[in-house]
């Protein structure tokens, strides 16, 4: 008789502690490098754009290679996929690590575009580790708990914020940037060790696979015409879309915004403080798990957050600003726990990690545009108009003051105002607004952890193509 492994899919919330204790240890190495090379390369080079290029290059993978990588996903075992993009991630920075110790021995000199292609490789490591992640959640976690394991997901990203800064600023100025880049790799190490210790059950695949292999091509098709003829989904995935690529120009601009009044420090105070409402929030939704009916707060907590951009536009100091940023970054954990539930309920597990890629590539292709467009509309269109005898001077400047930051101000304000219409919009949707009652729920009470066995079933067992029984009347 054989005693099952410690961590075997008999005892699904064990494995998935032990994957989420990976991936944030993996999440924590990964904001110490972003955070040191960032500070390295603008150090060196005296260059905001070539600063601004290492985050583009990051980025730049999950909006064209998510798709891609959520069919492979859904093709192949997601424990290893998460397993080989966390080595491949992990060679990616022993490579930057390697280019700075020789340059150090001085075999060559040291250029800082040759981060670009690295980081560049490195996003595409990442592209396969998301939806490999999210799609396993539902495999491992009962539904009534997946609200709390979404919450610990943002809490996990949450930490990371708050802490890669602060920890890296010691770490670098005590062990360099090598240091830092090394302790990543292990990071990585740690997370793939975990997941060689593990086992994830397979999910149960369509009809349509089982019975021959499909192209890219149609299984792509497949994820968006699930997602098409649902209407609810459809507006949800617009409105979360939209929701956050306003928050990412939020994000990019608050450092201008408050630069144009304060200094560093206060700047490194009202990051802190919004970031413990970040915390906050992720705290929350770990331990309440949300409300039950799903829109509420998927509608609800954005209102938070436009109002504490209306709050963030008047005649600046720092309270106000550290006050409406830690409220903005409180309602952003508990709105995403409360969509990322929908997804995992709707979508059937065997296109969970196609239909995860999709709303990653169509929502990193909006901040993508809005990290293009963020500077010029700043300098160019709404700083002119709230500067001293601007156009606008006369009228908004009587409310929100006039000169520098001023026109990120009125930005602001703008953005407020869409993020309320388009919560109106999400909410005059009847489809939308019962998409919860209207889509069953499509897996299981329990986690098929305990049901399924954890190799994939014989090729001669075709079960029910669960996409065609969803239920669900297109409208």
């Amino acid at each position: 008789m054989t005693a099952p492994s410690p961590a075997s899919p008999s005892r699904p919330l064990l494995t998935f502690a032990l994957v989420w204790l990976g991936q944030f240890v993996s999440l924590f190495g990964s904001g110490l490098t972003s955070f040191a090379l960032g500070a390295y390369v603008y150090q060196l080079t005296g260059s905001t754009t070539r600063f601004v290029l290492i985050s583009f290059c990051a980025t730049l993978p999950l909006a064209v290679l998510s798709p891609f990588a959520g069919v492979l996903v859904d093709r192949w075992d997601r424990r290893k996929a998460m397993l080989w993009s966390d080595v491949g991630s992990g060679v990616t920075t022993g490579l930057i690590w390697t280019l700075l110790v020789a340059d150090n021995a001085g075999w060559l000199k040291f250029q800082s575009w040759y981060m670009y292609p690295i980081v560049l490789l490195g996003g595409c490591c990442t592209a396969f580790r998301w939806p490999a992640w999210q799609a396993t959640t539902p495999l491992l976690i009962p539904k009534r708990h997946l609200g709390r394991a979404s919450g610990l997901a943002e809490l996990g990203a949450a930490i990371s914020q708050i802490a890669s800064p602060v920890f890296a600023g010691v770490l670098v100025g005590s062990i360099g940037l090598h240091g830092v880049l090394f302790m990543d790799v292990l990071s990585f190490l740690f997370a793939a060790s975990v997941l060689v210790a593990v086992r994830f059950p397979s999910p149960p695949p369509s009809a349509a696979r089982a019975s021959g292999k499909r192209s890219m091509r149609a299984e792509l098709a497949e994820a968006w015409r699930f997602v098409r003829e649902r209407r609810g989904l459809t507006y949800l995935l617009c409105f979360t879309t939209f929701t956050n690529a306003s928050m990412a120009l939020v994000l990019l601009l608050i450092t201008p915004l408050v630069l144009s009044f304060t200094d560093v420090k206060s700047l490194g105070v009202i990051g802190s403080v919004s970031g413990l409402g970040m915390l906050a929030g992720g705290v929350l939704t770990s331990v309440w798990g949300g409300p039950k009916q799903r829109m509420r707060g998927v509608a609800g907590f954005p209102l938070i957050a436009a109002a504490m951009l209306l709050l963030a536009a008047l005649p600046p100091s720092v309270p106000l600003l550290a006050t409406a940023a830690m409220l903005f970054l409180f309602s952003m954990p508990l709105t995403a726990a409360n969509s990322q539930v929908l997804w995992q309920t709707k979508v059937p597990l065997e296109i969970q990690g196609r239909v995860a890629a999709l709303r990653k590539t169509v929502g990193q292709s909006a901040v993508l545009l809005v990290t293009l467009v963020a500077g010029p509309l700043a300098d160019r269109v709404f700083e002119p108009w709230m500067a001293p005898g601007g156009a606008l001077a006369d009228s908004m400047g009587r409310l929100l003051g006039t000169g520098p930051g001023r026109g990120i101000a009125l930005l602001f304000v703008v953005i407020g105002l869409t993020v309320l219409c388009a919560v109106g919009l999400l909410l005059s949707s009847p489809r939308a607004r019962r998409v919860q009652e209207e889509l069953p729920d499509v897996i299981p009470s329990h986690p098929l952890a305990s049901t399924l066995p954890s190799e994939p079933p014989a090729a001669d067992a075709v079960p029910e193509n669960r996409l065609s029984a969803t239920g669900n009347t297109p409208s």
